[in-house]
């Protein structure tokens, strides 16, 4: 199991263009998508950041090592998986040219406008008990998850007045299905290397989304951080190279950047505030940090972004 998770180095989410980044998602106009695995290459990818949208994902053929917060499963069997917007988790796919299956996006939005979908998702707990995520399917729930699925992508390509209304109906049926009968995966244990990252990514997350004016980020190097997590500096940037290609600084620069961005387009807050929030001692340091990074300045990027109808997702 240990050689499976360490074989070879994944990806971060917000770096496949093929898929949804974490950060695209914010100014982009969607509330739910639909997504065929057989259409969409199926990547090794790690994705540490919160994110907008709830996330089912339905295995039908293949094999993959899924991965979230300590908890790691070993999936060679019709599996159906629930992630919380708020989850660090990575996928490994083992046989890539083996792929089946569907996933659904949605934002919570989404679950506000439809109730009864937001009381369902509460009333079986799949997406917040850590230990209902991950379900086994017997060959017959397979099929009837499989077609709802279908169904979902079908109401997506259509359209129409009532398609969403159509495709939440849908997400309440595979949440009853899934918990009828259910046969829970028992997590694995996870690797030593993989549990340092998972412990990396929990405390930059928890340094970051909560920032603000008030309460400006606490750790910014990566001395800081590997302190923090009790591991040497070196052990901490090999660790992260090893699996993501990245070391700690640049993890903690584009979480930073992330966060800048998210600041810029959800709030009023002033470019001096926003760049204290995030560790700069005034305005001038925060503009070229965020131009170096983004070939724009911050005052543009929230005028750019400002206009667009989904500025405020």
């Amino acid at each position: 199991m240990k050689d499976t998770l360490d074989a070879k180095k994944i990806d971060l989410l917000r770096d496949i263009p093929d898929m949804i980044p974490v950060l695209r998602e914010f100014y982009e106009g969607w509330t739910v998508r639909v997504f065929n695995r057989e259409q969409h290459e199926c990547r090794n990818y790690l994705s540490p950041n919160r994110r907008s949208f709830y996330k089912i994902l339905l295995v039908t053929k293949g094999i993959g090592v899924f991965t979230t917060g300590l908890k790691t499963y070993y999936l060679d069997e019709p599996t159906i998986i629930f992630i919380h917007p708020n989850d660090i988790i990575s996928w490994k796919n083992i046989t890539p040219g083996e792929v089946g299956g569907y996933y659904i996006l949605f934002k919570r939005d989404f679950i506000e406008k439809h109730p009864l979908l937001k009381t369902a998702i509460e009333k079986y707990g799949l997406f917040t008990e850590k230990d209902k995520r991950v379900i086994k399917l017997p060959p017959d729930k397979s099929s009837t998850l499989e077609n709802f699925f279908e169904r979902m992508k079908q109401e997506e390509i259509e359209g129409g007045a009532y398609n969403e209304d159509a495709i939440q109906a849908y997400i309440q049926l595979v949440l009853v299905e899934s918990v009828r009968g259910a046969q829970w995966v028992e997590p694995q244990s996870v690797s030593d290397e993989f549990n340092h990252i998972h412990q990396f990514f929990d405390l930059l997350e928890k340094e970051t989304s909560s920032i603000n004016f008030r309460n400006p980020i606490r750790l910014k190097t990566a001395k800081e951080f590997a302190s923090s997590l009790a591991v040497h500096p070196n052990y901490l940037n090999a660790l992260l190279k090893k699996h993501t290609g990245e070391n700690v600084s640049t993890h903690i620069r584009n979480r930073i950047l992330e966060e800048a961005k998210v600041l810029l387009l959800q709030t009023d807050w002033s470019l001096s505030d926003i760049g204290f929030s995030i560790g700069f001692s005034d305005q001038p340091n925060f503009s070229q940090f965020f131009k170096k990074a983004t070939g724009t300045t911050p005052a543009e990027f929230r005028k750019h972004h400002s206009t667009t109808p989904y500025s405020h997702l």
